[in-house]
């Protein structure tokens, strides 16, 4: 059972979603606008937020960029806009799905236990605490602590974030492809996400890095970790 966050203004909508999730026993907190969750979140984190991007007190991508600044908590957007660049804002904020309306109920329930089963299990993981070495810089991941760390500095990685780069990390020197990111560490059907999603998540990793020189792009392939096992 988990904790969920489920922030929608149609009353409809959001009853028919928190019913099909209190199906499979899930705990549902229910928020008709933004007022109120960032509070919710500092005080008891759920272990995933249903998040309408358009609210009628505030926009949902700056509510979710101020849940970042603390929080690498699961996020699915719910949204009305369609377009790419809506899609790419949103995994650029850790979106770890981004959910189109009109939909089902059935769908997003669907969407939810598939992030939950990323966010808990499944996918390469490294062991209880693994670690590589770039040059003078030690990247370790704490899978037991869920900790990630960078030269001493630990490192907040969303669910999506964490599951690409121990993937990657327990891959080093493997050219692994998009399509395989997608599928094997995200568990997304091909044609469920855009293959831009793994770039987005690429770009958001090398920031947290702080070097794009720990994944390195190859051209027409996909990605390959560069860091060497300790």
């Amino acid at each position: 059972m988990a904790r969920i966050f489920v922030v929608e203004d149609n009353e409809a909508l959001r009853e028919a979603v928190c019913s099909y999730l209190r199906l499979n026993d899930h705990e549902i907190v229910e928020f008709p606008r933004a007022g109120g969750v960032l509070e919710a979140v500092e005080t008891k984190p759920p272990d995933l937020i249903v998040l309408d991007v358009m609210l009628p007190d505030g926009d949902g991508f700056l509510l979710a960029r101020k849940i970042r600044k603390t929080q690498g908590l699961p996020i699915i957007f719910l949204t009305a806009k369609a377009s790419e660049s809506d899609r790419i804002t949103g995994f650029e904020l850790g979106a770890d799905d981004y959910v189109v309306k009109p939909f089902s109920p059935r769908e997003l329930s669907l969407r939810v236990e598939a992030v939950l089963r990323r966010s808990g299990s499944g996918g390469a993981k490294p062991d209880a605490a693994m670690s590589w070495v770039l040059g003078k810089q030690v990247l370790e991941l704490d899978e037991a602590a869920h900790r990630a760390s960078v030269a001493g500095n630990e490192i907040n990685l969303t669910v999506a974030e964490w599951k690409i780069l121990s993937y990657l990390a327990t891959h080093s020197g493997v050219v692994v492809g998009r399509e395989r990111l997608l599928g094997e560490s995200l568990d997304y059907l091909v044609a469920e996400g855009s293959e831009r999603t793994v770039d987005t998540h690429i770009k958001n990793l090398r920031a947290k890095l702080g070097s794009a020189g720990w994944i390195e792009t190859v051209r027409g392939f996909g990605y390959r970790f560069s860091g060497t096992p300790q």
